[in-house]
């Protein structure tokens, strides 16, 4: 007795320990939706990949900028001999020797049959992409962690149904025990009822272990502290959603981020087919300099004097070679443009199966819940029939352990499938692009 005691003790001292160590946060959907938003780590790469994007357009508008250099050069010059000919005689000038150079030279592309222009336009539907890349990944981690979300709920019920079914097994065991002592059964009953409430305390602890490790998984995606104890909303049962015609559902599937993106996909093919289509038209340059340079070699005798002289103008350049080589890379191009809007095609009906699926599983949902609501209160009724037969001896131990296990998987069940009508609904607005 007195080792029992100790444990129980200690048992107390870390259970209060544990609970003064984690703190309890009430969470609705509303707000998880938003911390996963924030503190997702998968959203952070997304939004890290957005600024890229961004950074993208920005490099390319460099192409509509002037390129200028400077340059500054400074070196030795040697004495020159001039030699005849033949090789017979050869007279040496004195060369001033230190000779240096300053230059600036300014470019500007003036046309290139639309390049820069469809550079930078095909940067900016890559961001686009990328936004919209960004929204569908943030649409599958919403529902992803709305999982763990609900399956957290339903541990915290499965966790109540136990609870209150190893108070109805331990009342259970009592009155066995009476009747054990009275000598109105064997010990062969009481064996039979330990042994049950020994398996509901063992799935008891099962169920706990789950919901640390479900709660461990959520703080991770929702950036909070390890030691936060996450509590499910307890109105979200109260307020069951309701949906509209599959048909509204199926609308939604055109402003759906991925028919978006493969969308962009086939766009930024069109302006990659102008942008090859461009290699074939001349460019059209301006172009200035001034150079100021030291000594001057051209006259005789050379002098160790500054030159300055400035240029400007125009350069059109012909890239010969693209006459014959592009149109091979045009070909290549209509071919990938093809093939994404074969794959735009594809996903818009793939994605319209997926709604129709989520709403007949939303339905079948609601379906499951009346039936197991029914068959709940069915199980709870034979359980007291059974009960009381069992007190009148009119029943053996285990057809009443029998009822008792039946109530407890469709009291199970029918908690599990009204929380199973929340997630469904949710997995048709992810299906539609609405999460």
């Amino acid at each position: 007795m007195k080792i029992k005691s100790i444990i129980a003790v200690l048992l107390t001292t870390i259970s209060i320990n544990t609970a003064f160590a984690q703190s309890e946060r009430k969470i609705s959907v509303e707000e998880l939706f938003a911390l996963t938003k924030e503190n997702h780590p998968n959203l952070a790469v997304s939004k890290a990949d957005i600024t890229i994007a961004k950074q993208k357009v920005e490099v390319a508008k460099n192409a509509q900028l002037p390129s200028i250099n400077a340059g500054v050069q400074a070196y030795y010059l040697g004495d020159v001999n001039i030699i005849d000919k033949d090789f017979s005689n050869s007279t040496r000038v004195d060369m001033p020797h230190f000779g240096n150079t300053f230059s600036v030279d300014a470019s500007q592309l003036i046309w290139k049959g639309g390049l820069v222009q469809n550079s930078i336009k095909a940067q900016s539907l890559q961001e686009e992409l990328t936004e919209l890349n960004y929204q569908a990944n943030e649409q599958t981690i919403k529902l992803l962690v709305l999982g763990y979300y609900l399956d957290l709920y339903k541990l915290i019920n499965q966790k109540k149904v136990y609870q209150q079914n190893i108070q109805l097994a331990v009342q259970r065991l009592d009155n066995i025990n009476k009747y054990y002592n009275q000598g109105m059964v064997t010990r062969n009953d009481v064996i039979r009822g330990e042994l049950q409430l020994s398996n509901l305390n063992l799935a008891l602890q099962v169920i706990e272990n789950n919901r640390q490790i479900l709660n461990k998984q959520l703080t991770t995606a929702l950036g909070l502290a390890d030691t936060t104890e996450i509590l499910p909303d307890d109105t979200l049962l109260e307020n069951m959603p309701n949906i509209t015609f599959l048909e509204n559902y199926r609308q939604d599937v055109q402003n759906h981020p991925t028919v978006l993106m493969t969308q962009k996909a086939v766009n930024i093919y069109e302006i990659s087919e102008k942008i090859t289509k461009a290699e074939r038209l001349p460019s059209l340059s301006a172009f200035a300099g001034n150079r100021l340079a030291r000594p001057i070699t051209t006259s005789t005798p050379p002098l160790d004097m500054y030159t300055n002289g400035w240029s400007a103008g125009l350069s059109l350049n012909f890239n010969i070679d693209a006459f014959y080589k592009t149109p091979k890379k045009i070909k290549q191009v209509k071919f990938e443009k093809d093939k994404a809007i074969a794959q735009a095609n594809e996903a818009r009906q793939m994605i319209d199966i997926s709604v129709n699926a989520a709403y007949i599983k939303y339905n079948e949902a609601l379906t499951q819940n009346n039936t197991l609501g029914t068959n709940k209160n069915l199980a709870d009724e034979n359980y007291r029939i059974m009960n009381s037969k069992y007190n009148n001896q009119l029943a053996i131990l285990l057809d009443l352990i029998d009822a008792s296990n039946q109530k407890l998987d469709a009291e199970l069940q029918f908690a599990n499938s009204e929380i199973n009508i929340i997630y469904a609904y949710y997995k048709l607005l992810k299906e539609s692009g609405k999460l």
